[in-house]
């Protein structure tokens, strides 16, 4: 059974940073986009940046373009969310979710992904 644990949430003062990480153990981590998504209080769970299994594509949602960064590294089954300038509208629980693909690929839709995270808090203060 595939599980996700993410870690690295917090509170931050409006254009700090913060990195998230996101570890899946139970199968081979090289096998699965990875994503994460982020849900505010009274709001649908939002696609936030994909990347493909083996690293070479990202994708993001266009708010995050050109402050946030997906990464990941196989060796250690994590993926990681680096997120700069962040704003009080960033506030949010993010959650890492897993897809397995037999091919590399974007995965953007919520419904597609087989596994998630338990999420972590971020909180972004003006």
């Amino acid at each position: 059974q595939v599980q996700l644990v993410e870690s690295g949430g917090g509170l931050v003062q409006a254009g700090g940073s913060l990195s998230l990480s996101c570890v899946l153990s139970g199968r081979s981590f090289s096998a699965y986009a990875m994503g994460w998504f982020r849900q505010a209080p009274g709001k649908e769970r939002e696609f936030v940046a994909t990347i493909t299994r083996n690293g070479d594509s990202t994708y993001y949602v266009d708010s995050a373009k050109g402050r946030f960064t997906i990464s990941r590294n196989n060796a250690k089954s994590t993926v990681y969310l680096q997120m700069n300038s962040l704003k009080p509208e960033d506030t949010a629980v993010y959650y890492c979710a897993a897809k397995l693909t037999v091919a590399p690929r974007i995965v953007t839709t919520y419904s597609a992904y087989d596994y998630w995270g338990q999420g972590t808090q971020v909180t972004v203060s003006s």
